[in-house]
């Protein structure tokens, strides 16, 4: 089974796909961000626009997660925002069309939840500012910028299912879409405390300099 977590940036993707992960034996993060990126380290600089326009970006998805779902025996987790139709179509659907149970989760917030969160995040990414790399920081000024484009996009009933997140925290975001797919998690035991240590953690480790 693949569980696709798509939403806005900021949205909570990559914390719920590492709690799921945490969460559920035999599972496994195939990002398909890293395939970006590696085209994007391939381009010269002024070539390095959004990497989901390039067909290359699309078929490496589509060829890394068939790859993972026929050889990984449990569950595949993907983490990505995804709002063209046309690009949804190229990766999610031809992965249904493959015969693969591909289960779509769209993580949705209210408009000033999304920013606070972004803005939040954008505190720890100014250390790399501070050390002389703004990159991250670029990152949340585009985040910002797709934001209305992506939750009206990720709206349509084309993007279901939707997970409405602004009052539930990111261990609830995982138990709903475990419910909804019929996995059943291992019990959450972390302290508030703890919890949160764990996000910070998943937040650092996902901070890019280049």
């Amino acid at each position: 089974m693949l569980l696709w977590i798509n939403g806005p940036f900021g949205g909570g993707k990559t914390q719920t796909a590492h709690e799921i992960r945490r969460r559920l034996p035999g599972s496994v993060i195939c990002d398909p961000e890293h395939v970006g990126f590696g085209l994007h380290r391939m381009a010269p600089p002024a070539l390095r626009g959004d990497f989901q326009d390039l067909p290359a970006w699309r078929q490496g998805v589509y060829e890394v997660l068939d790859l993972a779902l026929t050889k990984h025996p449990g569950t595949v987790i993907a983490p990505m925002t995804l709002v063209e139709p046309a690009y949804f179509h190229e990766t999610v659907g031809r992965l249904r069309d493959r015969g693969h149970d591909v289960r779509h989760f769209a993580l949705l917030a209210d408009r000033r939840t999304v920013l606070r969160r972004l803005r939040e995040r954008s505190f720890g990414h100014a250390l790399g500012f501070v050390a002389g790399k703004n990159t991250p920081l670029r990152r949340e000024s585009f985040a910002e910028a797709k934001l209305d484009r992506c939750l009206e996009r990720l709206n349509g009933p084309e993007f279901a299912e939707h997970v409405w997140t602004d009052r539930r925290t990111i261990a609830q975001v995982a138990d709903h879409i475990a419910a909804s797919a019929g996995l059943a998690l291992a019990p959450n035991t972390d302290s508030v405390l703890r919890g949160r240590l764990r996000r910070t953690w998943t937040s650092l480790k996902h901070i890019r300099f280049d």
